[in-house]
């Protein structure tokens, strides 16, 4: 399993607070970390078309927390982009 407690852990409490695993930018995290998994496996099984209809959903709700996080507080969203290094 690539996503274990521990690790779940360890991004929200880098990203968002350790008790608090609601809050945007750990979420944001969360979904980086998974999106970067899928996409490797994607490079090896180009034919998982599964997966791939995940990882679409997965970037939509990503999206969609980032212009949530854009609306509220645009510094949080300047800076959870430029930590976690994503394009837009």
């Amino acid at each position: 399993m690539y996503l274990t407690k521990e690790k779940k852990e360890e991004i929200f409490a880098q990203h968002g607070g350790a008790t608090n695993t609601g809050n945007a930018e750990g979420q944001i995290a969360l979904f980086t970390y998974r999106i970067s998994h899928l996409t490797e496996h994607l490079k090896k099984n180009r034919h998982d078309y599964n997966t791939e209809r995940s990882l679409v959903l997965l970037v939509g709700k990503r999206r969609a927390l980032l212009d949530y996080l854009k609306k509220k507080d645009i510094n949080r969203y300047r800076e959870i982009i430029k930590v976690l290094n994503i394009r837009k």
